[in-house]
């Protein structure tokens, strides 16, 4: 898909999505939220076991579907999922700290980041699947997660 067609997609997934969200519950939010990551994360861990570990064969078409999943979850609009009462101070079911909401201007400086980095590793991907750039892109999607977990999330 071109650049613009999907930003446009994503910009329609965003706004048909908003409503929704701001419908959720606060534990529904957390419980979303949580899934998301969870499921970008047995992302993450199929392209490690594959183009960092070795412990899989490298296989380029998984590799690519992995990307494709990380960047869905890091371009759907995560960030409706943080209301009010969903952080930590406020709710025993997550680790969200309270900086967060504190600090909007670094939550979305990760938030982006972690786009970013999950966008272009998704293009990696789709160009060749070279399993060095694929590493090397993955290293950034993982310091980009780092970033998020250093400054929000609790230990």
């Amino acid at each position: 898909m071109r650049k613009s067609g999907f930003f446009a997609a994503l910009a329609l997934s965003a706004a048909i999505a908003t409503p929704v969200m701001a419908q959720m519950d606060v534990e529904d939010q957390i419980k979303t939220r949580q899934s998301a990551f969870t499921f970008a994360g047995w992302n993450m861990g199929k392209i490690k076991a594959q183009a960092i570990d070795g412990e899989v064969a490298y296989n380029e078409k998984q590799i690519l579907a992995a990307a494709n999943s990380i960047a869905a979850v890091a371009n759907s609009g995560l960030g409706s999922l943080f209301g009010p009462g969903t952080g930590m101070d406020k709710n025993d079911n997550t680790k969200l700290k309270p900086e967060f909401f504190e600090q909007p201007d670094k939550a979305r400086e990760v938030a982006i980041g972690f786009a970013q980095a999950a966008t272009k590793l998704q293009q990696v991907a789709a160009n060749g699947g070279d399993k060095a750039a694929i590493a090397a892109q993955f290293s950034e999607v993982g310091k980009s997660c780092k970033a998020c977990h250093d400054a929000f999330r609790a230990k």
